[in-house]
């Protein structure tokens, strides 16, 4: 019972993927020509970089915002994470060896994710009241840290996040190798089949004999832990840390993952699909800036769509 439990949701997800794949390659393809036709800048060599450079916050955020949503839970911390973790590690290169030092903001972010789902797992509280508390407590303690930007002087700091391996940036194939493995650990791992399948029904998952707490915490720290490594990256690249950075930077992940065709109630979603939707809406953003929309503009789009394709999805549920 437990091995048929664990393989179905695969099995749905990857028929969905076909057709998912599809639009997004249509849709995709449909926002470059209209770049390309409207932007003399888009398709210079300094734009592309710059959006390749770009969609690693939001795209290791977004993937890391998935596991928990295929559990049926939400992670508001994110971007605080993002700002504690890399205002850390610039603070510590001071005294500590660069990747030490990166390492341990890192491991903050997988800290606080753990915490979170501890306090979800263990102790029953709901995701949102959970991770909006969280949410502030993080963002405070990065104030406590250090009031003000810290700028590292080492400048082997900023190598992770500028460094280039041919015409990529190097942070963009950790993005990228972040969703190839954690695509096989979705699909092709019993832990990752077990948190796409408490999102369906955790009832059934306990009764399969399957820890729900256990895989539970282990979703929210996977996404703490993208929340630290992104938070370091983004630090190394702008050279500088902020205690304020990382504001609504839940939101672009939400976005991303629900214009990818996750269910927010849970069960449904896939790494493919929501790198899909990570390219979306940074290329939406990219546009955007180039016609020099506002930014506040750019929020209000992001949380149309949210609700549109919300909509979208409930319409085809009803008809289903």
């Amino acid at each position: 019972m437990t091995g048929q439990l664990l393989r179905k949701p695969a099995l749905v997800v990857r028929g969905r993927d076909v057709t998912v794949t599809a639009a997004f390659v249509a849709l995709i393809l449909a926002l470059v020509a209209v770049a390309a036709f409207t932007s003399d800048t888009f398709l210079t060599p300094v734009n592309l970089t710059n959006l390749l450079k770009q969609m690693v916050t939001t795209g290791l955020l977004a993937f890391g915002m998935l596991v928990v949503i295929l559990t049926g839970g939400i992670d508001l911390s994110v971007g605080s994470v993002v700002a504690f973790s890399g205002i850390l590690a610039a603070g510590l290169v001071a005294g500590l060896p660069i990747p030490v030092a990166m390492l341990v903001g890192l491991l903050a972010g997988v800290a606080f994710g753990a915490v979170n789902g501890v306090l979800v797992a263990r102790f029953g509280l709901a995701p949102f009241v959970v991770t909006l508390a969280s949410l502030t407590t993080i963002r405070g303690l990065a104030f406590v840290y250090s009031e003000v930007p810290i700028a590292p002087d080492d400048p082997a700091f900023f190598t992770l996040g500028s460094a280039m391996a041919g015409p990529v940036p190097v942070a963009t194939l950790i993005m990228l190798a972040v969703f190839a493995v954690g695509g096989v650990f979705l699909t092709r791992t019993p832990a990752g089949r077990a948190i796409t399948a408490i999102g369906g029904n955790a009832e059934t998952v306990r009764l399969a004999g399957i820890s729900v707490p256990r895989h539970l915490t282990l979703a929210y720290t996977i996404s703490g832990a993208c929340a630290g490594l992104a938070g370091v990256i983004l630090a190394s690249r702008v050279g500088i840390a902020q205690p304020s950075v990382g504001v609504a930077f839940e939101l672009d992940a939400i976005a991303a993952c629900v214009i990818g065709g996750a269910s927010l109630a849970g069960g449904r979603g896939s790494a493919r699909a929501t790198f899909g939707g990570v390219l979306v809406l940074v290329l939406i953003n990219n546009l955007l800036n180039l016609y020099g929309v506002q930014s506040f503009w750019q929020q209000v789009l992001k949380g149309l769509i949210i609700i549109a394709v919300i909509l979208v999805q409930r319409t085809n549920r009803v008809r289903g």
